[in-house]
């Protein structure tokens, strides 16, 4: 799976979840410059990716990320841990 797609899978979780079908996710996103993103959210956003992408995180690896790359990123990380 590439960046791309895992990006897109994420994009689309979080339109679901911030009901914002029109809403344009990049690395560069972030929870607090985006309406709508509170720690609930993000607590449904994360679900939802953990469901959708079949890994688990722990806690620590979800309290440094800084935006939507690095989620991407540790998604890769998870998914290629799995091959």
């Amino acid at each position: 799976m590439t960046e791309t797609n895992i990006l897109e899978r994420v994009q689309a979780i979080v339109r679901d979840v911030l009901q914002q079908p029109d809403l344009l996710i990049t690395r560069a996103s972030r929870a607090d410059a985006i309406q709508g993103w509170d720690s609930l959210a993000h607590v449904d956003i994360i679900w939802n990716v953990e469901h959708e992408f079949l890994v688990k995180f722990a806690l620590g690896q979800l309290q440094d990320l800084k935006d939507v790359g690095e989620l991407v990123d540790l998604l890769e990380q998870k998914l290629a841990a799995k091959r």
